[in-house]
């Protein structure tokens, strides 16, 4: 799976993290720390359920370059101020890959379509959304078989997005 409460290993207990502190960043790092790559998205307030047995960490912030929530700056173990109301989650959601960021540049002269010209449909923003391509006079879609940040970030690129 690639969400779900985020739960920790420490001195022979598993238990859970507090959702102070916590953001994008944080959930970035567990992510990678679980070798999940995605859109990583931090989530509160016990998305996923509330927790048993301890509440391990809190205040967790980490820059979102740190390889493990170990290199994190954060509390001491088992100090905190929370209860399992409050238990950090994330999400690593591979469907949601890379993303696109910023605008694309607009123009009032539209080129004519041509073959291999893409577009994102069924986004719920204009930077994200089902790959389709042009071909013979049609859309079509992409098959996500071998699918890769590397693909989207190529589509991104050629939809003028950074």
């Amino acid at each position: 799976s690639f969400e779900g409460r985020v739960e920790v290993y420490h001195n022979g207990k598993w238990g859970t993290i507090c959702d102070d502190q916590w953001d994008d960043r944080d959930a970035e790092v567990v992510c990678r720390q679980l070798g999940l790559s995605g859109n990583p998205k931090a989530l509160s307030w016990a998305h996923f359920g509330q927790g048993s047995g301890p509440i391990l960490l809190d205040e967790v912030e980490c820059s979102g370059n740190e390889l493990s929530l170990d290199q994190c700056k954060k509390s001491d173990w088992g100090q905190q101020n929370c209860d399992h109301i409050e238990d950090a989650g994330v999400s690593c959601d591979p469907f949601t890959g890379m993303g696109c960021f910023s605008s694309p540049p607009l123009s009032a002269d539209l080129p004519p379509l041509a073959e291999g010209s893409v577009r994102l449909a069924g986004g719920r923003s204009p930077h994200e959304g089902r790959v389709e391509v042009y071909y013979n006079g049609d859309w079509g879609t992409v098959c996500d078989d071998g699918w890769t940040d590397l693909n989207a970030q190529v589509v991104c690129r050629q939809l003028g997005f950074r």
